[in-house]
């Protein structure tokens, strides 16, 4: 009797590890990620919640142009020709904000295709007035970028369009806005970058942290800028002269925000205070696991310590997917970690972040 039960435990122990395993796997097989990628990219197009040109559809857009790469569906690639029509190629009405710009990355990917000057020529317009006036702003106003998340809006856009025009001086300018942000808000201890000034720690006895008393950096923020910098390198010849302080730093996050993953595979609003922010959050997230899955395919970060951080990254994700194809546990609009969240919480960029996420994903070599 009891070798009967002892064999009886052992199949289900195994058939549960490999319903598990089998679970896993399907997480990452093409055809399924394709299909959830292509269920996301349609759920959110049917329900949209911001003016096109804003920049939380600046973000959503990316993923939207990474879906189409990955998919290359029809109906993907009309939406972003749509998109396009509606805003006549245009940003937003501020020409001096990171912002308004973002949109414009998802514009060069389909001039690249299309190659129609009309869908970048607003665009190379809007750049001729930011390169040439001073921010209108006191204060801060010689730092064009002075907050993290600025770093995913405006460089990816401006390099984007350099590439695809030949016009090095959106680079090198580029270059510039992104050192000066990187000098105020980068904190060289930690290896993550501050929200904005209010949160630089100045060691005055007036410092803002959380509640354990660390630092506070936001797990989005972050995220985004490591999404820049991918969005950056991605486009960058491999001897241009200032790739290299593109891939240091990127390594060097990478680092800092692999130890800060969570059991979950997520990573929590507040990066070094997570007992406080209970449940992963998802925009940041998403973008961390499309700049880790970028740099192991690109050869950048070793595969054998950065696979298994990815791999956790995208099974906690999927498990934020509604079945409707809407994705859940988004932090809402802001500027700083908050609670205000859970698995029915969604916004635009959190599909952008998960769609980026799984383009790379996909090119794995497991």
């Amino acid at each position: 009797m009891k070798k009967i039960i002892a064999l009886l435990l052992l199949v289900f122990f195994v058939s549960t590890g490999f319903a598990k395993t089998g679970n896993t796997k399907k997480l990452f097989a093409a055809r399924n990620i394709k299909k959830t990628m292509k269920n996301v990219t349609i759920w959110q197009l049917k329900n949209p919640k911001h003016e096109l040109t804003d920049w939380t559809n600046g973000a959503f857009y990316a993923g939207v142009s990474a879906a189409w790469e990955t998919t290359k569906s029809k109906t993907i690639y009309q939406a972003m020709i749509d998109m396009g029509e509606k805003n006549d190629w245009k940003p937003g009405k501020r020409w001096y904000h990171a912002d308004d710009i973002a949109i414009c990355q998802t514009y060069v990917d389909v001039y690249k295709v299309e190659k129609k000057q009309v869908m970048i020529q607003p665009f190379i317009d809007t750049l001729a007035i930011f390169m040439k006036k001073p921010y209108p702003a006191k204060g801060i106003a010689t730092i064009k970028w002075w907050w993290c998340d600025a770093l995913f809006m405006g460089p990816p856009a401006m390099v984007k369009l350099g590439i695809a025009t030949g016009n090095n001086s959106y680079l090198a300018y580029s270059d510039q806005l992104f050192k000066e942000s990187y000098n105020l808000l980068y904190d060289k201890e930690e290896h993550l970058f501050a929200r904005d000034l209010k949160y630089v720690i100045k060691n005055d006895g007036k410092d803002i942290r959380e509640a354990n008393g660390k630092k506070i950096f936001w797990s989005r923020g972050n995220g985004w800028v490591m999404g820049g910098i991918v969005r950056i390198l991605s486009e960058l010849p491999a001897d241009y002269s200032g790739r290299d302080f593109y891939i240091n730093l990127f390594k060097e996050m990478a680092v800092r925000l692999k130890e800060l993953q969570q059991a979950d595979g997520l990573w929590r609003a507040s990066l070094l205070d997570p007992e406080s922010y209970p449940g992963g959050e998802v925009s940041g997230s998403g973008f961390d696991c499309y700049a880790m899955a970028w740099g192991i395919n690109n050869g950048i970060l070793d595969k054998a310590a950065y696979l298994p951080v990815v791999e956790k990254a995208w099974i906690g994700l999927n498990k934020c997917v509604q079945k409707d194809g809407h994705v859940g546990w988004v932090q809402p609009i802001g500027a700083d970690p908050k609670k205000n969240f859970n698995a029915d919480s969604w916004e635009v960029y959190g599909s952008g972040a998960f769609l980026l996420a799984g383009s790379e994903v996909i090119k794995l070599k497991r």
